[in-house]
């Protein structure tokens, strides 16, 4: 059975910084990017890429 508390991979929502509320959902690696996550990626309600950022 896979790790749910302390998980390596855990589940993240990258939230849109165009404030239109849209999110994506995607897992990272806890080892590799320790702080939050921040990636430029599309967003549909205002059709252009926007900076999207971690939630916890």
């Amino acid at each position: 059975m896979a790790r749910r508390g302390s998980d390596v991979r855990p589940i993240v929502k990258l939230r849109s910084t165009a404030g239109t509320g849209f999110t994506y959902v995607t897992k990272k690696n806890r080892r590799n990017d320790p702080d939050r996550l921040e990636l430029r990626k599309y967003d549909p309600r205002v059709r252009r890429h926007v900076a999207f950022r971690e939630e916890r």
